[in-house]
């Protein structure tokens, strides 16, 4: 009997431990299961007009839409806006007076399509993808670009406004070229985003530095610099100094970090660094230029970096629409 009570008791313990261990198995499989869950759709843009642009990507990504389609229609917003002065209809003109825009496109499949110097037309991001989905190549530049264009059905307008005019022509008293941090440098909107798919894709437009040289181009028609995409690892787009962007192929760089294990944001402070270690062993002034990367990975993971303060950026998911200050590296 007092075998058969043993036998019983340790049964019941045995009973006992395998359901506490199953139990533990089962929450420890749903933590994991947390921690690995995809954050998506999810769509990522610079600066403060980035939160308009988002919420036009949004439409099409929480309605199970293409990243590409999203990225699209999401810069089309501030590139239409007549107020905003370094994107698109509106923007800052060069020194001649010429309003030059420079965009690119990239989606999932490593298709890029871009144009660079671009006048006349409103939404430079809609012929960049014409050109990568319409021609045997990569980039169309100048009065090629627009031509291109025009045989595609875009409309040929006048994108000089009242009031970038009046600026320009009061700049023509000193014609004094010194771009202000933040200001100036507010010059690109880029956007990276991931479809409830899982694919990513990216797409940035600028008018470019006000007052340039005619012809002078940035980083952001150029892929590998101002945007990269790459499907199995993530994405990245830049802002700012494009000069200093070009210089260490800025979003390629940050995209292969991530490759290497990076984090996002990890990836963005690394390549700002590289900047940094540039521009001092070209005994150039920090003060003087704003660089800043947003970064997204295949994990719905984010993270952003710039040389100085003044630079944030709107992230759209499903927690909302919000704007963001980046870490930055030059605290005085």
């Amino acid at each position: 009997m007092a075998n058969r009570r043993k036998f019983i008791k340790t049964a019941a313990l045995g009973s006992v431990a395998f359901a506490l261990s199953s139990f533990k198995t089962k929450i420890e499989e749903v933590t994991v299961s947390s921690l690995n869950k995809v954050k998506k759709p999810i769509v990522l843009s610079t600066w403060n007009f980035g939160l308009q642009a988002n919420e036009a990507a949004w439409e099409i990504l929480k309605n199970n839409g293409r990243a590409l389609d999203a990225v699209e229609a999401g810069v089309k917003i501030p590139e239409a806006d007549p107020n905003e002065r370094s994107v698109g209809y509106g923007g800052r003109p060069d020194r001649d007076g010429r309003v030059t825009l420079d965009a690119c496109i990239m989606d999932e499949y490593a298709n890029i399509g871009s144009v660079a110097c671009l006048e006349h037309i409103k939404h430079p991001i809609s012929v960049a993808r014409a050109v990568m989905e319409k021609t045997p190549h990569v980039m169309l530049a100048g009065d090629g670009a627009l031509q291109f264009a025009l045989s595609q059905g875009f409309k040929k307008e006048n994108l000089l406004v009242e009031e970038s005019e009046k600026e320009w022509k009061e700049w023509l008293k000193t014609s004094q070229y010194k771009p202000i941090v933040n200001i100036e440098n507010h010059d690109t909107i880029g956007m990276i985003a991931m479809d409830v798919h899982g694919n990513l894709s990216g797409a940035c437009t600028t008018s470019g530095m006000a007052y340039k040289m005619y012809g002078r181009i940035g980083d952001s028609p150029i892929i590998g610099a101002g945007l990269f995409v790459d499907n199995e690892i993530g994405a990245a787009t830049a802002t700012g100094h494009g000069e200093e962007v070009i210089r260490i192929a800025g979003c390629h760089l940050v995209v292969e970090l991530m490759r290497h294990g990076r984090t996002p944001q990890q990836a963005c402070e690394e390549a700002v660094q590289r900047i940094i270690k540039l521009t001092k062993l070209r005994n150039k002034n920090l003060k003087d230029i704003q660089v800043g990367f947003i970064a997204l990975n295949k994990k719905g993971q984010s993270g952003s970096y710039c040389v100085q303060g003044g630079f944030n950026y709107a992230v759209h998911d499903g927690s909302g629409n919000r704007l963001i200050d980046a870490p930055f590296y030059l605290k005085s």
